[in-house]
């Protein structure tokens, strides 16, 4: 398994002279806020996006203009973002403790309208930085950042999924654009020829210019339909010569009916492959499937699952436990989510699905971690691959 990048900024103690530095990142510019405690005024400064060098400049400034040696620990943070994992590693290879946030971790005050500046951005991410370092715990919760092979691993399903999207999106472009005047269309088979020949409501033919959108919004449906092509062959090459830690687990998921390629890379290379996950609640959590109880008094009600998670994995884990219930009808999972949801409403079988996925995604995992099969799971008949 490839090592992970992970992020741990050490406790400040009085003997340690330390700056903390906090970024707030936009497309054009960068805010930047110094500071060496709680009850120093910090210093704001702004400079040019992406500009690493400048970064550099101002923190040597910083700790000139605050008494600092040069040598002095830096601590810093940003929120993750746009930007991405480049400067945090930027960063780390200048000698600075860097964390990067979790955005919907940042605490905010619920009093009345919430006044939102950069300036304010920096000054709170400066202070939680603080609370951070001095041992606070849960003030926020800090992103762990992949190593560069394990970031680009995820590249082709991310590539796949995001094309199957505009590829839908596009279809139903054109869907919209005909049912506009009264035509339907399955769009299957010979469709050019199709759009060629179809008419309006009244049988008149269509508008000149809805024919050439139409034409070239087709166009954009085959590129894309070719595009889809080139990268699952891609993915199935990579299946078939390849013999990397990553894909062997593919091939491994891949056996259990019910779980195809498509699951199986994905739960691979987006969760399990990269991230050394040692509890069945960790599982859970970083899937965001965990539960939100809400009790107070007298009142005691569930809120539904976390979606804290990665949005990815758990959308799929929902998908591949509806199959798991028509491909694995034998398994104690499937005889559970049954006898608990089966015969319930259409709402409660919803809401079990949910359970299942979480309790499917660990059995997967203890799966693939110590090769202990789902009671009653069964092979596929044929090799996948």
């Amino acid at each position: 398994m490839a090592t992970t990048a992970t992020t741990h900024v050490k406790q400040e103690t009085a003997f340690t002279p330390t700056l903390f530095l906090a970024f707030e990142l936009g497309v054009n510019k960068w805010k930047l806020g110094f500071t060496t405690g709680a009850a120093q005024r910090p210093r704001e400064r702004q400079v040019p996006a992406g500009d690493g060098q400048t970064v550099l400049e101002e923190i040597r400034r910083a700790k000139s203009r605050f008494g600092l040696p040069e040598e002095a620990r830096v601590v810093s943070c940003y929120e993750a973002g746009r930007d991405g994992f480049w400067l945090h590693r930027f960063l780390v290879s200048q000698g600075v403790e860097n964390a990067v946030v979790d955005s919907a971790s940042i605490e905010v005050n619920r009093r009345y309208r919430r006044a939102k500046t950069d300036r304010l951005d920096v000054h709170k991410l400066l202070t939680m930085l603080l609370r951070h370092a001095a041992g606070e715990k849960k003030v926020w919760s800090v992103v762990r950042v992949p190593s560069v092979v394990d970031e680009d691993r995820h590249q082709l399903h991310r590539e796949l999924l995001t094309t199957k999207r505009d590829r839908t999106r596009v279809i139903n472009r054109i869907k919209g654009l005909l049912a506009g005047y009264g035509i339907r269309m399955a769009l299957q088979g010979e469709v050019e020829t199709q759009l060629e020949q179809v008419r309006q409501w009244d049988g008149t033919p269509r508008p000149t210019a809805l024919r050439a959108r139409l034409k070239r919004e087709w166009q954009k449906v085959q590129g894309l339909t070719e595009q889809l092509t080139h990268l699952e062959a891609e993915r199935r090459a990579a299946l078939r010569t390849q013999r990397e830690p990553d894909l062997e687990k593919v091939r491994q998921l891949m056996t259990r009916r019910g779980i195809g390629v498509n699951s199986a890379w994905l739960f691979v290379r987006e969760f399990f492959a990269w991230r050394d996950l040692q509890t069945p609640k960790q599982v859970g959590a970083l899937a965001g499937l965990t539960p939100t109880p809400y009790q107070s008094g007298q009142a005691s009600r569930e809120l539904g699952i976390t979606k804290a998670g990665n949005g990815y994995m758990r959308t799929m884990a929902i998908e591949i436990a509806w199959g798991w219930v028509c491909f694995q009808p034998q398994s104690t999972l499937t005889q559970w989510y049954q006898a608990r949801f089966g015969q319930g409403s259409a709402r409660l079988r919803k809401i079990g699905i949910v359970a299942l996925a979480r309790k499917l995604l660990i059995a997967l995992w203890r799966f693939l971690k110590t090769g202990d099969l789902p009671v009653g799971a069964v092979l596929k008949a044929e090799a996948p691959v």
